[in-house]
């Protein structure tokens, strides 16, 4: 299999994806034991979710997985990291840190004694607590179907993110920003909640407009156990039905007896997340 190289340092020592996935899957053994032991459910999502249809784990190139809690789970999941979590992790959060920023992603999940630092330059961790390999949390939330209305309750959280940013560059909390955009997205999901349709959060408003994928509930819901790497984590109850619509049509494998061969252009083969990397230490 070909190898995908991070990092290589001055004395030619690389740093690989596969090795990162492997820390991270330290993180991912930890949520799902905490999860577990407090009765929550979580899903991989997106390229995690498509990573179980292809290839019964990561895809070759990602670094990094994502995952998502129901939002009547929240603030369960929120208290059963404070509680529960292991010393050899740590988590950041606006309910722990109002320095967290919490536009994207929810919350990261972190391991100590690594180090991490993404390619987002326009929104630095200010957080104090570290840099640590991580995994993302997102909130999924009841949506509505009609993307007018959809569009309608995003853009003031878009117009919150501004101000955010800029706040948080100059190294202010803007909690009271922050604030305001957690009621409006809780506010939005409970007058959907009848919906039969759910996605990620409006808090994170990084699609662009019109372009949000939202998923039938049935298709979502409830969580499935599946194979991943070699053990068993949760995802989305029909992903076939999810990945072909964030993807398109022809991104998984339909026979699971046969081999997969990739369709995903070569040229695009490259993990997107990383900029320096450090798995035996928490600075660069």
């Amino acid at each position: 299999m070909k190898q995908y190289v991070l990092k290589e340092r001055d004395n030619g020592e690389i740093v690989t994806v596969r090795e990162m996935q492997l820390a991270v899957l330290d993180i991912m053994d930890e949520i799902h034991r905490v999860c577990v032991k407090n009765n929550i459910k979580y899903a991989l999502i997106a390229g995690s979710a498509l990573g179980i249809l292809n290839y019964k784990g990561f895809i070759p190139w990602d670094d990094d997985i994502d995952i998502c809690i129901e939002r009547k789970d929240w603030n369960h999941f929120v208290d059963a990291m404070k509680k529960d979590l292991s010393p050899d992790f740590y988590f950041q959060s606006f309910e722990v840190d109002h320095m967290y920023f919490p536009f994207n992603p929810t919350m990261k999940i972190r391991k100590r004694g690594t180090y991490h630092e993404e390619v987002n330059t326009l929104i630095r961790n200010r957080c104090k607590t570290g840099d640590g390999v991580y995994v993302d949390v997102i909130i999924y939330d009841s949506v509505s179907q009609n993307k007018w209305v959809h569009e309608l309750y995003c853009l003031p959280i878009r117009l919150l993110m501004l101000p955010a940013v800029l706040l948080h560059n100059f190294n202010l909390k803007a909690t009271t920003i922050k604030k305001i955009a957690f009621w409006w997205a809780e506010r939005y999901a409970k007058k959907q909640r009848n919906s039969k349709f759910a996605s990620q959060t409006i808090l994170m408003p990084w699609e662009k407009p019109f372009k949000e994928p939202v998923f039938l509930k049935e298709d979502v819901f409830p969580f499935r156990l599946y194979e991943f790497e070699g053990r068993k984590f949760y995802s989305y109850n029909n992903i076939p039905n999810i990945v072909s619509k964030w993807y398109g049509p022809q991104c998984y494998r339909k026979d699971m007896e046969k081999e997969w061969i990739e369709t995903f252009p070569v040229d695009k083969r490259k993990p997107k997340h990383t900029k320096d990397i450090n798995l035996h230490g928490e600075t660069k």
